[in-house]
């Protein structure tokens, strides 16, 4: 217990610090996206994932809190889904390569032996799912961070109630570094996480909730692992019924997600962002309970009940672009990234 206090304080710390100091180099090796008609370097991932590593790679060497060997295979995965992610802030990798990255890295993670083989082939088809609807949800300041937060403590509690200290240790400092992280994205935003940190924000819990769940039932894990990312789910369902309503391909940038449509409501990008991180709470807490036994798991039909009529709700806001708008994104990018 006081090895985790510990651990958290100093990812938390640490990851505030580097997200300050790496914003110069980013901006000085154009490694920026645009909000609000000024640059925003995207180092911040980096500063989160070098937090994560760090700490828990220290703890893993000093024997306090070993990883074993399936966690520590996580952790490098995701350390290297991150390194792509980084390679696509800097030199803007095609999305298939993403894509493609993601998915073996999955599959060097997912434990076969007890999901199987469909069972494990689903489970890379979800982390890569969940790691590529995170990198989509980073398009508004503190959301992506927000919500990762969220969702690594709530795995992070499945995990413990599973008896896996290690991966409870990985996901409490992921929390902690992204919560340093946001001290710095919270609206306006100086730093942001960009592809690597979203990426790695989004890999490591999907992959650490597949562990915690692995041995039981697909049905019975799905109805742990939709709640505990519900929001990540919803952006990319109105983005893909949005864009294919629209006539558009789905790889075509544009602003159709959650953030956007709420932000034509009158909504201010904090107020988007708390909204937004109530809703992943509430999906959060159930995945939660129904992996301890302590609610029935068809409470996950309410969450995906509550997310669809979200979706569709926002489906019938018009879209400015149609107009002719040169831009409705949530700051006032010039730039708004695909996903």
């Amino acid at each position: 217990m006081l090895y985790g206090i510990a651990a958290a304080t100093t990812a938390l710390f640490l990851a505030a610090v580097l997200s300050a100091l790496l914003r110069v180099p980013a901006l000085r090796l154009g490694v920026v996206d645009r909000r609000r008609q000024r640059p925003l370097p995207l180092f911040g991932g980096v500063a989160v994932v070098l937090a994560s590593c760090l700490v828990v790679g220290a703890g893993d060497w000093a024997g306090v809190a070993p990883l074993g060997g399936g966690v520590g295979r996580l952790l490098v995965a995701g350390a290297a889904v991150a390194a792509l992610g980084l390679l696509g802030d800097v030199g803007r990798l095609r999305l298939w390569v993403l894509v493609a990255g993601t998915a073996v890295a999955a599959a060097c993670v997912v434990p076969y032996g007890e999901t199987g083989v469909v069972g494990g082939l689903l489970a890379v088809g979800w982390i890569t799912f969940v790691a590529l609807g995170f990198r989509a949800l980073d398009h508004a300041d503190a959301l992506a961070g927000t919500v990762g937060v969220l969702t690594a403590f709530g795995v992070g509690a499945c995990a413990a109630a599973e008896v896996m200290d290690g991966l409870a240790v990985l996901l409490s400092v992921l929390a902690a570094a992204l919560t340093g992280f946001l001290m710095h994205n919270w609206h306006p935003a100086r730093v942001g996480l960009g592809a690597c940190g979203s990426l790695f924000a989004g890999f490591v819990p999907a992959a650490a909730a597949v562990f915690t769940r692995a041995g039981y039932g697909l049905a019975s894990s799905a109805g742990v692992l939709f709640p505990l990312t519900a929001v990540v789910s919803a952006d990319v369902l109105l983005v893909v019924l949005a864009r294919r309503l629209g006539g558009r391909p789905l790889w075509r940038r544009g602003p159709d997600h959650l953030a956007h449509r709420l932000r034509r409501l009158g909504l201010t990008p904090p107020g988007i962002t708390v909204l937004l991180g109530i809703g992943a709470f509430a999906g959060v807490l159930v995945g939660v309970l129904v992996d301890m036994g302590w609610i029935a798991g068809s409470g996950v039909w309410w969450v995906g009940a509550g997310a669809l009529i979200l979706v569709l709700a926002l489906l019938r806001i018009p879209d400015p672009s149609r107009r002719g708008s040169v831009s409705a994104q949530v700051t006032g990018r010039l730039r708004v990234r695909s996903g």
